[in-house]
């Protein structure tokens, strides 16, 4: 089930795009370690075309995951996710592989997302490629299915799959990858401009239904159990800001959803279509407040 479809079905989803009657998941396996003096950082070539086989831990939610590393950093747990238009990593992955500078802040407020970057040298298993596009993003489902899985710092989507003829042996947990000399397009980089920069000159036919820009981020720990959502930046001038919503405000309901989490919250304000009045309910101090927001249209 890609995680970019829906919000993944934490335990036991009987549906996913990893899944095998004849031998059903074990609930948390985890990889074989390699073998003394297996390679484990041999550059792929154009050329190569020997099978690489890598093993994978088989989640409780049917998808794959497998210890990735990144510019020289990690291992981190990362999601194979033949769905995802496009790989992504956690903030924090981000910030310790040197791929966001000290003091960097997000781009795009709503859930930390600090724009594409090119991750130097990405390491799975014998495999390791060089310049490797990537979203910089705490992803709403990641974050849900890492509270019941455990550390999830990621997703290895198209830009790492098309590369390869894939196949999955489940009994053994293990991948077979044989690359096929195909070097695949960054397909989210045209949509990443039009999020990241202002239009120029006369302006391009719009293909996506226009999205509400906001102008807040919001944040939760994992053993916070309170109702809401913690606004941690509101930007100047935003619809946020105008709407008189300030840092530490507790946002409890949004358009009458529930904001209990960082996943409601993107839920919550997805629907919403711009230049439309919505009332916001914050805690702040122990007084609850009604903010009317109208956010405005983005690309």
């Amino acid at each position: 089930m890609p995680l970019f479809a829906v919000l993944a079905a934490m335990l036991g989803s009987a549906a996913g795009a990893v899944s095998d009657p004849a031998n059903p998941p074990r609930p948390a396996d985890t990889p074989k370690p390699a073998q003394a003096g297996d390679p484990t950082t041999a550059p792929e070539s154009k050329g190569q075309t020997e099978p690489i086989v890598i093993p994978f831990e088989l989640l409780r939610s049917r998808h794959m995951a497998v210890q990735v590393k990144v510019n020289g950093t990690g291992p981190y747990r990362l999601v194979f996710d033949t769905g995802a238009p496009m790989n992504l990593v956690s903030n924090k992955l981000a910030r310790e592989a040197g791929l966001l500078k000290k003091g960097e802040r997000p781009v795009l407020p709503l859930f930390g997302m600090g724009g594409p970057k090119t991750i130097q040298t990405l390491e799975i298993g014998q495999i390791k490629l060089q310049n490797v596009p990537a979203i910089v993003m705490d992803h709403p489902t990641v974050g849900a299915m890492a509270k019941v899985l455990g550390p999830i710092e990621g997703i290895i989507g198209f830009p790492f799959f098309a590369r390869y003829k894939t196949t999955v042996d489940y009994q053994k947990r293990e991948i077979t990858l044989v690359p096929n000399g195909y070097e695949p397009k960054d397909v989210m980089q045209g949509l990443m401009e039009k999020l990241m920069n202002p239009p120029k000159g006369k302006p391009e036919p719009r293909i996506l239904a226009p999205a509400a820009l906001w102008g807040f981020q919001v944040d939760k720990a994992n053993d916070d159990t309170q109702e809401g959502v913690t606004v941690i930046r509101v930007l100047p001038d935003s619809p946020a800001a105008q709407a008189g919503l300030r840092p530490g405000d507790r946002l409890l309901i949004l358009d009458g959803r529930w904001t209990d989490s960082v996943a409601d919250t993107y839920t919550a304000a997805e629907a919403i279509k711009p230049g439309q009045k919505v009332v916001a309910v914050v805690l702040r101090k122990g007084q609850r407040l009604e903010l009317t927001v109208i956010p405005r249209a983005g690309f």
